[in-house]
């Protein structure tokens, strides 16, 4: 599968490259790539520039959110909450028509420092927001619950864990869900339409506050029944 991962961090590299180990061809998408490369800075969590990442994993390409998601059968948004729309903007309504796009963005507010807040909630979420904007994309929201690494390997933890899936088309969550069986999660739970994606997203509040007192992200939740 052609699949174009939307953002150049942390979580959009291990995507990448767990994707990439799957034996799929992805393509990282980023505004400019020119300007992303020449980046000699760590970013805001302290990690090397993408260029680092990238000389260890040339067989990915680097484009512009457009080209990447042009050329895909699958698009994932792994780029920050507050930023989603635009990119998606950016990489155009008529190269998402009609694909899966897995959200793992999450709608978190550092405006008043840490830990963050929501930016919407309760009766609203950042995938319905971006299943509205783009409403021939087939959004499904998913792994947002996770830090980066696990997303990729859940089998780090040494035992199974949950993921959950939300959206209104089931051939856009089955494809999804069979991205997640490949990565290795075991236990993957469809919670439904987008409006489901409301859950998975404020969970982040109790998630956030698990990893300080842990003092790690290297943890999941296991639904027991």
């Amino acid at each position: 599968m052609d699949i174009a991962v939307l953002g150049t961090g942390a979580v959009g590299q291990a995507l990448a490259g767990g994707l990439s180990r799957l034996g799929h061809a992805v393509a990282v998408g980023t505004r400019d790539p020119e300007d992303t490369l020449a980046r000699t800075e760590p970013d805001g969590m302290g990690n090397p520039p993408f260029a680092v990442w990238h000389a260890q994993h040339a067989e990915v390409a680097l484009t512009t959110f457009a080209d990447a998601a042009a050329g895909a059968d699958l698009v994932v948004l792994a780029g920050s909450g507050s930023a989603a729309l635009d990119m998606l903007t950016a990489a155009g309504a008529d190269h998402l028509a009609g694909k899966p796009v897995l959200d793992i963005s999450n709608p978190l507010d550092f405006s008043a420092g840490f830990p963050p807040t929501l930016f919407v909630k309760d009766t609203d979420s950042l995938a319905e927001r971006i299943q509205a904007a783009f409403p021939e994309a087939r959004v499904v929201k998913s792994l947002n619950t996770l830090t980066a690494p696990l997303m990729v390997d859940p089998g780090l933890l040494g035992e199974a864990s949950t993921v959950f899936v939300s959206g209104d088309d089931a051939d856009a969550k089955a494809a999804v869900t069979q991205l997640l069986v490949g990565l290795g999660h075991q236990d993957v739970i469809d919670l439904g339409g987008i409006e489901t994606a409301r859950g998975t997203e404020m969970l982040l509040p109790l998630w956030l506050r698990t990893m300080a007192a842990l003092g790690t992200g290297m943890f999941n939740i296991k639904v027991v029944r």
